[in-house]
């Protein structure tokens, strides 16, 4: 007898959400991820760079700032050379608006907004600092004077979602709604978002990613019960896409950060903080996200050969890809 593999009927799928102007489309799948065998996968994961509205200056990442030398400082500059690195989408921080740091407002989050949107031709998200009252003013700004660009506008939460909410429903754009990974806290943020008039497409599920070693274990199993919830039991209110930033959240990591020289039991610092980005992405892949905003050029560049290669067919091959030095130590 020959062998069948064993496959399961799912009652529900995820929503398509067409992103930007350009309309790129999430979502759609009807299975687990990579369960093609099961269901329809029409999209692949797409992907972002994270750029900011401004020079992080000496605290950011050394090797994200060689990676985007002469181009930091200026958001239109860094949008389009995300683009040139292979980005689907760019993600554009407002981290000038930080309450904590420059405190820029409305007028300075438009400008950057307008020369992201100016250099480059694909969907933009403009992501605000989690901070209630500065994102509501910020966000609800920019939502108005770009209307109908179909910007991609958070982090929603449960403390804005009716201010920031209602403008980016007046004004076609789709939100992020973020809840802190938990998979009832998730629902209820949906179903606040849809019962303010904003539709189940025109939303993202964020999970409030960990960074690889500090949460994303607890991450990538609420990522799970978010697509059982959606596909098995075709709970309507989770069948969003997911959104997962997990760049900075590598980048920002002791591992991440520490020189070679400093620690040369870890290896290269830059192949070790690609490989540590790449490492959570895939396994995010896994736990079935939509869109992944990574920070480094040479992750997405990974991550881009994996989706093809387990997507399409074929052998992975190293060509191209950052070379992992060997480290020798006493």
């Amino acid at each position: 007898m020959a062998f069948q593999v064993s496959t399961i009927k799912y009652s529900g799928k995820i929503n398509v959400t067409p992103l930007g102007a350009q309309k790129i489309e999430l979502g759609g799948q009807a299975a687990f991820p990579f369960y093609d065998f099961e269901g329809s996968l029409p999209h692949k994961t797409k992907l972002a760079l994270q750029i900011w509205d401004i020079d992080p200056g000496e605290g950011y990442s050394a090797p994200l700032a060689e990676a985007y030398k002469g181009a930091l400082g200026d958001p239109g500059t860094w949008a389009k050379k995300a683009v040139e690195y292979g980005a689907d989408i760019v993600c554009l921080c407002l981290k000038s608006t930080d309450p904590n740091d420059q405190n820029a407002g409305a007028a300075e989050a438009v400008a950057a907004t307008q020369k992201v949107l100016d250099a480059v031709d694909v969907p933009v998200i403009v992501f605000g600092v989690d901070n209630k009252d500065k994102d509501i003013e910020t966000l609800s700004a920019i939502c108005e004077k770009f209307a109908g660009k179909n910007l991609i506008v958070g982090p929603i939460t449960d403390k804005n979602y009716k201010q920031i909410g209602a403008q980016a429903l007046a004004y076609g754009h789709t939100v992020i709604a973020r809840s802190p990974i938990d998979v009832n806290l998730a629902k209820q943020l949906n179903i606040l978002l849809m019962d303010l008039g904003i539709k189940a497409d025109k939303i993202l599920i964020d999970p409030n990613t960990g960074g690889l070693g500090y949460g994303m274990e607890y991450c990538y199993s609420v990522m799970e019960r978010l697509q059982a919830a959606a596909l098995l039991q075709a709970d309507d209110k989770l069948q969003q896409p997911i959104i997962n930033m997990l760049g900075e959240e590598i980048w920002k990591t002791k591992e991440a950060n520490q020189k070679t020289e400093d620690v040369p039991t870890l290896g290269d610092q830059v192949s070790r903080g690609v490989l540590m980005e790449v490492t959570e992405a895939v396994s995010l892949l896994f736990a079935g996200t939509s869109l992944l905003v990574m920070s480094h050029p040479e992750s997405l560049k990974i991550v881009r050969s994996f989706i093809d290669k387990e997507t399409d067919g074929g052998d992975l091959k190293d060509e191209g890809f950052i070379k992992v030095p060997i480290t020798p130590i006493a």
